[in-house]
């Protein structure tokens, strides 16, 4: 299985950052992609295929009014797994998020296959997303 590089994880999330999600579809997931979202808020869930995990990020995008940013701090790649350490901030509605974020990638011929998200502090976003 290969795994996604450093550089392109590093690429994906700074598409993401300036809200450039053609280059995530195009770049980074596979069609097939599953996405899970732990915890409990209003983002939280398990999001199928490029289409809904794509909507899924938009709307993150969206209610942060395009004030997220995400901070690579390292990428762990091994025959198995890709580990991203990344810490996001983002403003809504006169709030503030300042949380850690780790994702686990599956990935097949360079692209996510599966990733799964979880928060340093899931209660603390789950009431900044709501």
């Amino acid at each position: 299985m290969t795994q996604p590089s450093e550089d392109l994880v590093r690429a994906a999330s700074a598409a993401f950052a300036r809200g450039d999600l053609a280059a995530l579809q195009d770049q980074f997931l596979a069609d097939e992609v599953i996405w899970h979202i732990a915890g409990t808020g209003p983002l939280a869930g398990v999001y199928e295929g490029a289409e809904q995990v794509l909507g899924q990020l938009r709307k993150i995008s969206e209610l942060a009014d395009g004030t997220i940013q995400p901070q690579v701090h390292d990428v762990l790649v091994n025959d198995d797994h890709t580990v991203v350490l990344v810490s996001i901030t983002a403003e809504r509605s006169g709030q503030h998020l300042q949380l850690n974020l780790v994702h686990v990638i599956h990935a097949a011929n360079g692209k996510a296959t599966e990733v799964w998200t979880h928060s340093s502090d899931p209660g603390g976003a789950a009431k900044f997303w709501s």
